[in-house]
């Protein structure tokens, strides 16, 4: 596998001697597989809640953000 200057970095920060290069690789590519798959998950579950206040099964109270957009507008200009 080729080590290109990122990948070396990410390995720098993780341990910049290791004993085993390719098992740092390994267990980077298992914790990034790992992270995916947790953000592929959030991603549905947003999209699920979302897609059910656009269908009206959940009610959300948007009092709190328009007044803080009024305040972050009010001090712009």
């Amino acid at each position: 596998m080729t080590v290109d200057p990122e990948l070396a970095e990410a390995m720098a920060a993780i341990d910049p001697h290791p004993k085993s290069r390719s098992r740092l690789i390994r267990d980077l590519a298992l914790r990034g597989a790992e992270a995916t798959e947790e953000d592929k998950v959030k991603r549905a579950e947003a999209t699920e809640f979302f897609l059910k206040v656009a269908r009206g099964e959940i009610d959300i109270d948007m009092t709190g953000a328009i007044e803080a957009l009024d305040e972050r507008e009010a001090e712009i200009e």
